[in-house]
């Protein structure tokens, strides 16, 4: 079904079409457009476009407006939708939604309870996603929540909007922080460990590696001399520095020099893994390969946990093999060229990244991230079929998205990628969020913190209930509201985490349209039957609260699209904020179980539709609702 501001908007461009003796080019009859008033006070819905029209004609914009509103008068669909237009201001048109209108509307939003209006796309896309993407042999952490939340939002609204959605997990499983993990595997690995935790073993494994070859870090002597210095508070200018100084090389030399020596050893074995790893040899292949299995089986868990799926996880070594000959076709067609031993691509018709050349291969011959992605662009548009591709990744990368377009534009590629950017997650402090010792927070401990807080706040308020209800109705609220903490925000904004805010079952939370779900479900639940019509004509609407939640609800069916339009899942968020809102309101002023006849088939109807909405609405956030809480 058409949303209201489409039908509409559907009649004021009739109307403009209609005007004498000058009517506007058909570009601007197209460009009209009836969008929900900021201000209820001013009505509905609103147009702006007697003001537009007479800025380009240099003439009167409330003399058009009045021009306008006589020819929408004529039209007998706008009697059925709207009250007379008014015009305000310096010439907005204003429409007020009529009372049987919303009770029609209503009673077809009952019947379409599995979309609640929401019509799916004329223009359908397959669209890939990439989105999450963690590194194999690393848990995830704090700093992946925002991509991968975002992701999963968007491919559920996209999939009920009618694309076809791919969603891709972009792993990072390839490159040589690998030979440092099998260097670790082989030299230091506790199978025992790894059984019990297998991503805790290999990153202690790694982490030993790295700090032994870790050329910015300072030596075991360093790291002594300077503590042993701070300790007797001796200054670099002081008379005692440089005797104090030599004292420590001659005590700490047998441990430097054992330093350096493991340093070099783990070095040189690092390096070599990797090289045997990279020419195919079977043991690092199969130490890879179940560093691989290993991460994924305990990704795999945290995405079972938030309820993600994804199509396809396409590492960075499934394209491995397409590297060299597609540096060699970028060298054959002139894209790429030598520099200061490097292999770059330099964009110098471009004046935003002139100054900006790309590298896709270095001076040690190895390709990087973008030579990756220049095959991942090529792979998606020229085997998946895609005709959209969208990569949410951190702010920080803009500029890597730029060249990659660029580069896909020289080599014919139609479709570029659009970079679907995001802001970071600040503690208390407002500085990155980590943990006391300075790490970033694992997103299982995360996620366990989320749903313990959720049962201390059950237990206080429904301690009747059984230890498995609380542990799943705890789950629904800890995940829900760290979801909705993230999706309500503006994407490209910095936000503090404040668990005292997020699980508050008041205010803009997961919790508090939770509950008036569940304050929906109550009402039903002390009915022996629930007996909503389901026949527009059974309603009736007049109280101003039953109007202004009818209102909201048919308001749905625009909040939805209107995601995808800059990527704002906090669009559809803060409707279901205001709409839960409207709903209290309603709830307060208008009761439901003590009316009668028509009236209380109405409110029954308008919460059984609100349930819809809260459901469907929270479910495209990725957020479940549960029965009682």
């Amino acid at each position: 079904m058409l949303t209201p501001a489409a039908q509409l908007t559907a009649i004021l461009r009739r109307a403009l079409a209609a005007l004498a003796p000058e009517p506007p080019s058909a570009e601007f009859i197209a460009s009209a457009e009836v969008t929900a008033a900021a201000d209820a006070r001013f009505g509905d819905y609103q147009a702006n476009a007697a003001m537009t029209l007479a800025k380009a004609r240099r003439t009167n914009p409330r003399a058009l407006a009045t021009e306008i509103k006589a020819r929408l008068d004529l039209d007998p669909e706008l009697t059925a939708i709207s009250a007379p237009v008014e015009i305000a201001g310096a010439g907005f048109l204003n429409f007020r939604l009529t009372s049987a209108f919303l009770a029609t509307r209503l009673g077809a939003l009952l019947a379409d309870s599995e979309r609640v209006g929401v019509e799916k796309t004329g223009s359908p896309q397959r669209v890939v996603i990439d989105f999450s993407s963690p590194n194999i042999a690393k848990p995830m952490h704090v700093g992946h929540l925002r991509s991968t939340i975002l992701g999963d939002c968007l491919a559920r609204i996209a999939r009920f909007l009618g694309h076809e959605v791919i969603t891709d997990n972009h792993l990072g499983d390839w490159g040589t922080q690998f030979g440092k993990v099998i260097y670790g595997w082989k030299n230091f690995l506790d199978e025992q460990a790894l059984a019990v935790d297998a991503l805790a073993e290999l990153v202690r494994i790694y982490k030993l590696a790295n700090d032994l070859t870790d050329e910015q870090k300072q030596s075991a002597f360093e790291e002594m001399a300077e503590r042993y210095l701070a300790e007797h508070r001796v200054s670099e200018g002081s008379a005692f520095y440089s005797e104090s100084e030599a004292k420590l090389r001659k005590y700490f030399s047998p441990v430097r020099k054992a330093a350096q020596k493991a340093s070099i050893v783990a070095s040189e074995g690092s390096r070599e893994e990797l090289a045997k790893l990279q020419t195919g040899d079977a043991e690092n292949r199969a130490i890879w390969q179940r560093c691989v299995d290993l991460s994924r089986a305990e990704l795999e868990k945290i995405y079972a946990r938030l309820g993600i799926h994804f199509d396809l996880w396409l590492g960075e070594s499934f394209y491995n093999d397409r590297l060299a000959p597609l540096i060699e076709r970028l060298q054959k067609i002139g894209l790429a060229e030598p520099s200061e031993g490097a292999l770059v691509i330099f964009f110098r018709d471009d004046p935003k990244l002139a100054d900006k050349p790309s590298i896709v291969r270095k001076r040690d011959g190895a390709f990087n991230y973008t030579t990756t992605d220049i095959a991942t662009l090529e792979y998606r548009v020229h085997e998946l079929g895609a005709t959209a591709i969208w990569a949410v990744v951190g702010a920080p990368q803009a500029l890597h998205f730029e060249q990659l377009n660029a580069i896909g534009r020289r080599l014919g590629i139609a479709v570029p990628t659009t970079h679907i950017a995001f802001g970071s997650i600040l503690g208390e402090d407002r500085k990155l969020m980590r943990t006391r010792s300075g790490d970033s927070v694992a997103l299982r401990d995360l996620l366990d913190e989320a749903e313990e807080r959720a049962r201390r706040i059950i237990e206080e308020k429904n301690p009747a209930l059984s230890a498995d209800e609380k542990a799943g109705i705890a789950r629904v609220i800890g995940l829900g509201a760290v979801k909705y903490a993230e999706l309500s925000q503006g994407r490209l904004t910095d936000y503090v985490f404040s668990w005292d805010r997020m699980l508050s079952f008041q205010g803009n939370t997961a919790p508090y349209l939770q509950n008036a779900f569940v304050r929906i479900q109550s009402i039903f639940r002390k009915l022996a039957e629930a007996p909503a019509p389901t026949v527009a004509n059974d309603l009736h609407l007049a109280d101003p609260a039953e109007l202004a939640l009818a209102k909201k609800l048919a308001q749905f069916a625009e909040a939805v699209p209107a995601v995808l339009d800059d990527f704002r899942p906090n669009t559809l968020a803060n409707y279901l904020y205001e709409l839960a809102n409207d709903f209290h309101a309603f709830y307060e002023a208008c009761p439901v179980l003590k009316s009668e006849g028509a009236t209380r088939a109405s409110r029954l109807a308008l919460c059984r539709v609100t349930a819809n909405v809260l459901q469907i609405g929270l479910a495209l956030l990725g957020i479940d609702v549960p029965a009682r809480m």
